[in-house]
């Protein structure tokens, strides 16, 4: 693994995209990529684009990879293409980013949150039946911080009812349920921010999907609704993954599953390091879930205290998420009553150092430094 900076020696950065592009020469090859794109004249779905939207599509087990603009996008033109609008309604979780309710209000749908379960972060299915409604037109689950949904039982529920099922993948590039990938069902949507597990230079995303007349309406949908340059056939949107994008996820996508095993190592290095300290609770991990670890989140009642003498021992953390959506400004007034899982989370979630770029030495100085907090702090 590659030393870190002398600049930044002694410190632990969360994620640090110069580390993780040095290793295994993603830089000088993403930079030869850009330079091809930059002097073949074609910026705009072109072949970079093509060809990136065959080999993610494989590398998710399924037929039809669609790229667009972000990882929002993706959520967006999914519902669009779902006909899902005004009127409607969309399970989505309560702990969750809020781009997962913005693409819901976006097709003028309405967002309805159901909680995570009670010892995870996930979507709980036993709470998803009473959820629905005679208006809900899609169930879309995320897969927090890397870790699968239980698809299976919300596919059941959604199934008996004739809902799709629309897979919030921004943050489970190869991550598997049941020995499946995400993004490997019906359909799907990434995004590729530059901090993702496979991430780009800059905003993109993409739809998966086994449709192809789905795949054929989300590319007719983010070229302005056209197939042929002036013929508009529906009112769409301008929201196209770029050559220079597609260019560098082509490099960074042969190196993904290499990375994502680094991450697990990181990741049961912290458990194991991090096992059975007082008040502090570290991810588990459901039996049929293999988690791609886009982050390492644990809990604590204490986690101001905790946040702060780790930033004395040079230890950068982050809070994904601070406030529940319903709490935010964007959504007050939207959800009747409180949902007291998800606000507790947002109380006490916080996400350590993770990346395939930590070194042992890295990964080392994490944990003895939230031991050392944790039992300063429980003393």
């Amino acid at each position: 693994m590659t030393a870190v900076a002398p600049e930044r020696a002694g410190r632990v950065a969360f994620h640090d995209l110069r580390d993780l592009h040095a290793l295994d020469g993603v830089q000088e090859r993403v930079d030869a990529a850009v330079l091809r794109v930059a002097r073949s004249g074609r910026y705009l779905l072109g072949p970079e684009l093509a060809a990136f939207e065959e080999e993610f599509a494989r590398y998710c087990e399924n037929e039809h990879c669609v790229g667009v603009g972000s990882g929002l996008d993706a959520l967006e033109l999914a519902l669009r293409a779902l006909d899902v609008g005004p009127g409607d309604e969309v399970i989505v979780p309560a702990h969750t980013y809020i781009a997962t309710w913005l693409a819901v209000s976006a097709v003028g749908a309405r967002p309805v949150p159901v909680e995570p379960e009670a010892d995870s972060y996930l979507m709980d299915p036993e709470r998803l039946a009473d959820a629905c409604t005679s208006r809900t037109r899609a169930v879309m689950p995320v897969h927090p911080y890397g870790h699968p949904a239980d698809l299976d039982a919300i596919d059941a529920v959604a199934a008996a009812r004739g809902i799709p099922v629309v897979e919030d993948a921004a943050q489970a590039h190869g991550a598997r349920y049941r020995g499946r990938r995400a993004g490997s069902r019906y359909v799907a949507a990434f995004s590729f921010y530059p901090g993702k597990n496979l991430g780009a230079l800059g905003d993109a995303g993409a739809v998966v999907t086994s449709d192809a007349r789905l795949a054929e309406r989300v590319r007719l949908l983010r070229n302005y609704g056209s197939r042929v340059k002036y013929r508009h056939e529906v009112p769409g949107t301008n929201s196209r993954l770029d050559e220079i994008q597609a260019a560098a996820l082509r490099v960074k996508l042969t190196c993904l599953d290499g990375w994502n095993a680094r991450r697990a190592e990181v990741a049961a290095r912290y458990t194991e390091g991090l096992a059975g300290l007082p008040g502090l609770d570290v991810p588990t991990v459901r039996p049929w879930a293999e988690p791609v670890w886009h982050q390492y989140v644990v809990r604590t009642a204490r986690r101001a205290a905790l946040v702060s003498a780790l930033e004395a021992a040079g230890v950068e953390t982050l809070v994904h998420y601070p406030v529940a959506v319903h709490r935010s400004e964007a959504y007050a007034g939207a959800v009747d009553g409180p949902l007291p899982r998800s606000e507790r989370l947002a109380d006490e979630v916080l996400s350590l150092p993770m990346g395939p770029q930590l070194t042992a030495q890295d990964v080392t100085a994490v944990i003895a430094a939230v031991r050392e907090a944790t039992e300063t702090i429980h003393d």
